[in-house]
């Protein structure tokens, strides 16, 4: 599942407000700059600080 891109361009990181990488395949929201990821459910990105994992995965 996708998804949409103009979606993608407004979403931000809760963390520290900067862009996020989609990885379709993954279904993940990635901050590269603090080494997290946000999972996306049912095409509905969960962006809950608390709810964030590391990425990469160890």
């Amino acid at each position: 599942m996708s998804i949409d891109p103009q979606l993608l361009e407004v979403l931000a990181c809760p963390k520290d407000k900067g862009p996020l990488r989609y990885l379709e395949a993954e279904q993940l929201l990635v901050n590269d700059r603090l080494g997290i990821a946000y999972r996306i459910e049912d095409g509905i990105p969960v962006m809950l600080i608390d709810e964030a994992i590391t990425w990469p995965k160890s």
